[in-house]
């Protein structure tokens, strides 16, 4: 449902509904409907500039001489939003959230941190990790424990192998997404051949006749960059990273783990673990790579030194005494596949240890999940979490569900307490002083009204907010 909002506001043009979606709901903003269109084409097509930038900040894709980029440039109805389409630089807001998945990913492969797997494609250089590409790619797993087992640097000077082509497959193996010139095409293919990878052979082939496709029915137009994005709703890099998760498991526990594997035993790669973390005496075998990119925290146990360590062999040994088996399965698991199971009754012990091991992808994560659970009795203290952990989201979801239900909360003692308690923190009270949760449900009641009859029941929800500080006597 968020989704057709998301298009129908840029379609109409709804700046004020798009920020809410993006901002408070944060739906994804490069969707694509059955017509492989994006938002920010329809804002293009219908002549909306403010939504157009507004997309654009947000860090909507627009690469010049992609497929993309050249729909929304064809399609856009003015010149204005066309010179700003060309000339917009941005650095994309998602990009500079440095917790997100995606973004993690880009930075491994980027750098040649915790690197333990190197290959020298005609000279250059490419620092990978064996135990991503094993979980990625069978060619590659298998690799690694004949061919290249004991090689430091693996040579790849074949005429038909250049640079350009390993680099966009190990994109492909890494994020999930490519980026390639048209004229390598025909060499990622090839090279996605022999490395098995029958998905992005698809996918490849499938891109590949639509640009032509647009290419051929506008005159004029020339894509030069091939661009490949994960589907909506697949997550086969999440769920190939899942596996390292398992691998790290101690044999005792490895029937907690629900699922089918795509390896089987004979066929297990190796799993080249380089820390082992022990929680109540379980020794899990992890990657530094993983734990350290994720999360500062274990980037200062590790690197620092700092904390309960020993050495087994070559692997650092580190005794994590705050948190439980259950509760570490959790991290383990978002870690590398950046997903948990979360329930009523494991998702606050999480949330707490999120927070002490500073990943806020996972407590954002667990503010998701404990909205599902917001109920008339409960919303009052769920405010009081989202503020203590920083949870933005789930304090508007709070906000919002207690302007659709504030006949039923507002004589709630637990919510009257959080009116006074707010209306406390103001110092100092002016005149243009306001409270907080007040003003937020004051925004849900009166945004989106519509039609007369919700404009009636607003002002009656109103009413019995204004009643309420009257009989409190606090003015707001």
């Amino acid at each position: 449902m968020d989704i057709q909002d998301l298009f129908h506001s840029c379609k109409l043009g709804d700046l004020q509904r798009l920020q809410y979606l993006v901002e408070i709901k944060e739906v994804e903003i490069d969707v694509r409907d059955k017509w492989d269109s994006t938002p920010l084409y329809y804002a293009c097509l219908c002549g909306h500039r403010d939504i157009v930038e507004y997309l654009l900040e947000k860090g909507a894709k627009c690469e010049a001489n992609t497929f993309d980029g050249e729909r929304c440039l064809y399609g856009a109805l003015t010149d204005e939003i066309r010179n700003l389409l060309k000339n917009y630089n941005v650095i994309s807001s998602r990009t500079i959230r440095r917790d997100l998945y995606e973004e993690f990913l880009r930075r491994l492969l980027d750098s040649s941190l915790y690197s333990d797997a190197v290959f020298s494609v005609h000279g250059e250089e490419f620092h990978t990790h064996r135990c991503l590409l094993s979980a990625r790619c069978l060619f590659f797993a298998q690799m690694f424990k004949t061919k290249w087992h004991d090689k430091a640097v693996v040579e790849l000077n074949h005429s038909q192998m250049s640079p350009g082509v390993f680099k966009s497959i190990l994109q492909y193996l890494y994020t999930g997404h490519m980026e390639v010139a048209m004229d390598l095409v025909s060499d990622c293919l090839k090279l996605a051949k022999q490395c098995q990878l029958t998905g992005l052979i698809s996918e490849l082939e499938d891109r590949m006749k639509k640009a032509q496709s647009w290419e051929s029915s506008k005159l004029g137009v020339k894509v030069t960059t091939l661009v490949l994005e994960p589907v909506k709703g697949s997550d086969d890099v999440q769920r190939d990273l899942a596996q390292l998760a398992h691998w790290a498991l101690p044999e005792e526990l490895t029937s907690w783990i629900v699922g089918e594997l795509p390896f089987e035993p004979e066929t297990m790669p190796l799993t080249y673990p380089d820390v082992c973390f022990i929680v109540d005496d379980h020794r899990f075998m992890c990657h530094k790579a993983f734990f350290c990119g994720r999360s500062d925290y274990f980037k200062a146990l590790l690197e620092n030194h700092f904390g309960e360590n020993e050495n087994s062999g070559n692997i650092p040994v580190v005794y994590l005494h705050e948190v439980s088996i259950d509760v570490f399965l959790r991290i383990l698991t978002y870690i590398y596949s950046d997903s948990a199971d979360l329930n009523p009754e494991i998702v606050s012990d999480v949330l707490v240890a999120a927070d002490m091991y500073l990943l806020p992808g996972l407590k954002r994560l667990c503010g998701t999940s404990l909205m599902e659970y917001v109920d008339s009795s409960n919303v009052a203290n769920m405010i009081r979490t989202s503020r203590l952990f920083n949870l933005s989201r789930l304090e508007s979801h709070c906000a919002e569900f207690i302007a659709n239900n504030l006949p039923e909360v507002i004589h709630q003692e637990e919510f009257r307490q959080l009116v006074v308690e707010d209306a406390s923190n103001v110092k100092e009270r002016e005149e243009t002083d306001t409270i907080d949760i007040v003003d937020e449900i004051r925004y849900y009641i009166s945004s989106f009204v519509l039609t007369y009859s919700e404009m009636e029941e607003a002002n009656e929800k109103l009413k019995l907010i204004d009643n309420l500080l009257e009989e409190l006597d606090i003015e707001g």
